[in-house]
C-alpha cells in the first residue's frame, strides 16, 4: 500500500512529507492527450496498475485517435476517461456515434463532460449539462460521470467576474447526480493556493453540494511553464502563487513542484475529516513522467479499488 511505501521528502518549513500527503495521493488520477500519449513507450513503466487517465479531447484532435488512445489505456491496464467537450460536438449524432465508438471499441464506461474551452460552440451544444441531458451516456452504460468544478471562477461562464451561473451550474450536476445511477464527482482546473480550494469546498457543503471533489493539481515543471499555463487558463488567484515564487531568486530557476499546496490540503483534511476531497487529478505540465515520477515518490504508489474512488 502507498502508505508503507512512499519515501519521505522534504516539504515545506523544511519539515518532511508525511503520511498525509501520501494517503491524499493515494489513488491519483492524470490527464494526457493522443499526442504526448503517443511518445510514452509503456505506461505501465510510469503509472500504478489501474490508474485513471483522463484523455484531453482538444480542438481538432480525430476522434479515431482519441478511442484509440483510449483503447490502449485499456489494454494496459488502465481506466480510460475521455473528455467529452460539449462546445466541439455539432449534434446529438455526433455524441451518440462517440459514445458507441468509446464502448464498442475500448470497453469505456466513464467520461469526463464539459463544455471546453472553445468560445462559441461548433453546433447544438454549449454546455455539460446538455450533454447529460440528453440520456445517452446512461443508455450506453456509463457507469461514471465526472464535471467540471472551479475554486477560483470561470470567466467563460460568468464574465462579469461574478460565480452566479458557475453556482447555478453546481445547483443542477447536484440534482442531477441525485437522479442518476451514474457516480459523479467534480474534477476542478489546477490551482496552486490551497486557501482558495478550501474555501471553495467549504462553501459547496453550505450550498448543499455533496459531489465528492477530485482537486486538479499541475505536476511539476518549470516555474516558467507553470506561469504561461495558469495566465493561459485563468486561474486568477493562484497566480499570485507562482508571481511571488517568481520574485524570490533562490527559487526563480528552480522547478515548481505541488508540496505546499499539497501539504496544506493534507493537513485541512487531517483536522477536517469531512473535507470532501478524496483524491488528486495531476495536469502533468512539465511531461508525463515527471509527474508520474513525483507521485510516486511522494506516496502515489498505488490506484485504489474502484468502490474506493468516489
Amino acid at each position: 500500500m502507498a502508505l508503507l511505501n512512499f519515501r519521505r521528502s522534504p516539504g515545506p518549513a523544511g519539515q518532511a512529507t508525511d503520511g498525509r500527503v501520501a494517503a491524499l495521493l493515494e489513488g491519483y488520477s492524470i490527464e494526457v492527450m493522443p499526442r504526448t500519449a503517443a511518445k510514452v513507450e509503456d505506461f505501465r513503466a510510469l503509472l500504478p496498475a489501474g490508474t485513471r487517465v483522463y484523455i484531453a479531447h482538444i480542438e481538432g484532435t480525430p476522434i479515431e485517435d482519441m478511442v484509440a488512445t483510449a483503447r490502449r489505456l485499456a489494454d494496459e491496464g488502465f481506466e480510460a476517461m475521455p473528455h467529452f467537450p460539449a462546445r466541439i460536438i455539432p449534434d446529438r449524432a455526433t455524441l451518440a456515434d462517440w459514445i458507441a465508438r468509446y464502448r464498442g471499441e475500448a470497453g469505456v464506461r466513464q467520461a469526463l463532460v464539459l463544455a471546453g474551452g472553445v468560445k462559441a460552440p461548433h453546433g447544438d451544444f454549449h454546455c455539460s449539462m446538455q450533454l447529460l441531458e440528453t440520456g445517452l451516456f446512461d443508455a450506453a452504460g456509463f457507469t461514471r460521470l465526472h464535471v467540471a468544478g472551479h475554486p477560483e471562477g470561470n470567466r467563460d461562464i460568468d464574465p462579469d467576474g461574478s460565480t452566479a451561473q458557475v453556482e447555478e451550474a453546481l445547483a443542477w450536476k447536484q440534482a442531477f447526480s441525485e437522479r442518476t445511477d451514474a457516480e459523479m464527482a467534480l474534477v476542478t482546473q489546477f490551482a496552486f493556493d490551497a486557501g482558495a480550494i478550501i474555501r471553495w469546498t467549504e462553501a459547496l457543503t453550505a450550498a448543499g453540494i455533496t459531489l465528492p471533489v477530485h482537486v486538479g493539481i499541475a505536476g511539476p515543471a518549470k516555474l516558467q511553464t507553470m506561469i504561461k499555463f495558469a495566465m493561459a487558463c485563468g486561474v486568477g488567484p493562484s497566480l499570485k502563487v507562482l508571481q511571488k515564487r517568481a520574485l524570490d531568486v533562490s527559487k526563480l530557476l528552480l522547478p515548481y513542484e505541488p508540496d505546499e499546496v499539497l501539504q496544506a490540503l493534507a493537513d485541512h483534511k487531517a483536522v477536517h475529516p469531512g473535507f470532501q476531497v478524496p483524491q488528486i487529478h495531476f495536469f502533468p505540465l512539465g511531461g508525463i513522467a515527471a509527474c508520474a515520477e513525483w507521485a510516486r515518490t511522494h506516496g502515489g504508489a498505488a490506484a485504489r479499488p474502484a468502490a474506493a474512488t468516489a
